[in-house]
């Protein structure tokens, strides 16, 4: 049977094995962007695309001790943002997003994260894979982080047909109860990163393997 034609129910239940699995593997889902404060985690996922979490890491260190709170981001000189961040690449606009989040929260929201998915997306260089990442890590809110590895992992475990991030989200958010939602998504990531890579997934060591569906997987 095709991911495209297997009945919900049978999502469903798939889901439900491959996270009883993911749980054992993976008992405590740690976000691995450093951070103090809900500031900071947005900071640092604004930072996180398109780059890894541990070069994150080694950026946000300098960027907070400079600048320790929208405040006093929100007044930045653009320039001296892209040369702490550069090496987190596409440094220009993810300098310009950072200035503008932080303006955005210390004017609208008086230096708060907000905690909502409505009024984190209106911030500059936040979308709803930011947001949930916010909701779920900083405050305890159920959300589905899609990220490429959560896409990748949906796709080859046969959760979702669909390449678009948002439409990923509502496939799994159909699948399970909203307060699996956060620790779900954060080992399916993390099983993305780690075992079923893009390039050399790790079928040999896949602890869903029975479950998987994916035609080019390898042998276990």
């Amino acid at each position: 049977m095709t991911t495209k034609s297997l009945p919900a129910v049978d999502r469903r239940e798939r889901l439900k094995a491959i996270a009883k699995t993911l749980q054992r593997t993976i008992q405590t889902p740690q976000m691995e962007l450093d951070h103090r404060s809900p500031w900071e985690l947005l900071a640092a996922t604004i930072l996180s695309a398109q780059c890894t979490d541990a070069r994150v890491n080694q950026v946000t260190p300098a960027l907070f001790e400079r600048y320790p709170g929208p405040a006093d981001l929100a007044g930045a000189n653009q320039a001296d943002v892209e040369q702490l961040i550069r090496s987190t690449g596409f440094f220009k606009n993810k300098a310009k997003h950072l200035i503008g989040c932080s303006k955005a929260v210390t004017e609208r929201f008086h230096e708060q994260v907000p905690q909502t998915m409505e009024k984190l997306i209106t911030l500059p260089g936040v979308g709803r894979k930011t947001a949930n990442v916010i909701l779920g890590s900083a405050f305890g809110q159920p959300g589905i982080t899609v990220d490429t590895h959560v896409k990748r992992v949906a796709k080859r475990l046969g959760l979702t047909t669909s390449d678009n991030p948002t439409r990923v989200e509502q496939d799994l958010q159909r699948l399970m109860p909203r307060s699996q939602w956060t620790a779900v998504s954060q080992r399916l990531l993390l099983h993305g990163r780690y075992i079923c890579r893009a390039r050399t997934p790790q079928c040999h060591a896949c602890p869903v393997h029975r479950q998987c569906p994916w035609k080019e997987k390898g042998l276990k």
